[in-house]
């Protein structure tokens, strides 16, 4: 294991997003240590909420859990990702939970970006909106029954839509040759 003896520099800092370099390792960071918050929601039906959204990163949709950042917002540097979950899911997806677990912390790509999320299991969902995110996010939900997952993901594919990684998630028993 390499000694962390270099120092940590800042190379850019802007209101979310920082990046950092140290020795000849660069990478990324969130602004004020802000994490991520994303659910696996199962629907009464079994059916799994997914949702696509326009990202300007990848200039595509991408399909993905519902997520959002924790405590992002100014005056909300002290919310957990319990109280974020709950919002981003009924904010996302128009469904609150009746309860949310935690399944532990992850992180997404730990070869640039220091970023980590905390993946929930959302149970007992209650339809109370119509969802879509806030104002600009234009979020599409889809429920998807888990055996439909891989050929629906192949479609989106096909269609032009990036995958987000977390899908592997609901892909591994079609992946592994496991029935689900």
């Amino acid at each position: 294991m390499p000694a962390l003896t270099d120092a940590e520099h800042i190379v850019w800092q802007g209101k979310y997003l920082i990046t950092k370099q140290r020795g000849p390792w660069e990478y990324v960071s969130r602004a004020r240590g802000i994490r991520a918050a994303v659910i696996l929601a199962i629907d009464a039906d079994g059916h799994v909420l997914l949702v696509e959204q326009f990202r300007v990163p990848l200039g595509r949709a991408c399909i993905e859990l519902p997520a959002g950042l924790i405590g992002d917002e100014a005056g909300s540097e002290g919310e957990d990702a319990l109280a974020a979950a709950t919002r981003e899911l009924e904010e996302e997806t128009g469904y609150r939970a009746g309860r949310i677990e935690s399944l532990g912390e992850f992180h997404s790509s730990p070869g640039m970006v220091t970023e980590s999320f905390t993946l929930m299991r959302a149970y007992d969902l209650e339809r109370v909106g119509p969802g879509g995110g806030i104002e600009g996010e234009n979020i599409t939900v889809h429920r998807v029954a888990p055996g439909d997952i891989p050929a629906f993901v192949a479609a989106r594919r096909a269609a032009g839509d990036a995958i987000d990684t977390k899908l592997l998630l609901l892909l591994a028993p079609a992946i592994l040759g496991m029935s689900l």
